[in-house]
């Protein structure tokens, strides 16, 4: 089951420039930035009410925000929605004719366990399922 979209993520050639465009200009708040070195990407999180955005700065013209960036220019990448047993989704999908690029969960940005759709099988957007793994204290 779907329980929201989590966040949007924004393919950005660098986080320094435009990084005071969401902080300064929107008022957005930086929650962290981190790398995520598996997907080769640099990454801020902004809180913009019950969502976040994700800005995705590519540390490889290798990556796939790099080749994103090289193809169609900065721009919105992906739609995340957050799901429950994210291996269940992906095998509901699956059973629906859905394409997937991640054909089991990875690790993404936040701690979370990520899988894409493939845009061929939703209209041409980009969709990630995200499943957040539970907080220690």
């Amino acid at each position: 089951m779907i329980k929201k979209v989590d966040h949007i993520g924004i393919a950005v050639k660098s986080l320094e420039a435009v990084l005071p465009f969401y902080t300064e200009v929107l008022g957005l708040p930086l929650l962290k930035i981190e790398e995520v070195d598996s997907q080769k990407v640099k990454v801020a999180f902004l809180k913009a009410g019950e969502i976040k955005l994700e800005l995705l700065e590519p540390t490889s013209n290798e990556s796939a925000v790099g080749k994103f960036i090289e193809k169609r220019g900065e721009g919105i990448h992906h739609v995340a929605l957050g799901v429950d047993s994210i291996e269940e989704r992906i095998k509901e999908l699956k059973e629906n004719g859905i394409r997937m690029i991640d054909e089991k969960p990875r690790s993404g940005a936040g701690g979370a366990d990520i899988a894409f759709m493939h845009p061929k099988s939703a209209s041409g957007v980009l969709f990630e399922l995200c499943e957040k793994r539970e907080k220690k204290e």
